[in-house]
């Protein structure tokens, strides 16, 4: 079976608020990234995914969280998942234009 590195783009306010910066600053991006991907491998993938020059990267593992519902039927309870958040930052010049071919 094959390791999943990016799992997909993070386009949230937050995250958007990172490549709107100044022209002569780094743009930074945000990716949902495979719970065992390390930092390397995640700079590589998005490389050679989005024909970029990675600068940095800088990972975060976020805990799920236990929520409770209030049914008809009761108190149905589960447990959202967890996930690691990959920032990346890319060189001077650099950007990903993830509505391009939208």
């Amino acid at each position: 079976m094959a390791r999943t590195v990016l799992v997909k783009p993070i386009i949230t306010e937050k995250s958007t608020k990172l490549t709107e910066v100044a022209e002569d600053k780094p743009k930074g991006y945000a990716f949902r990234v495979g719970k065992d991907a390390n930092k390397l491998e995640i700079k590589k993938a998005v490389e050679s995914a989005y024909n970029v020059q990675v600068e940095s990267v800088n990972t975060s593992y976020n805990v799920g969280k236990k929520k409770v519902r209030h049914t008809k039927q009761g108190l149905a309870s589960g447990m959202k998942a967890s996930f690691k958040k990959a920032y990346v930052t890319l060189k001077k010049g650099e950007a990903i234009d993830f509505y391009g071919s939208v």
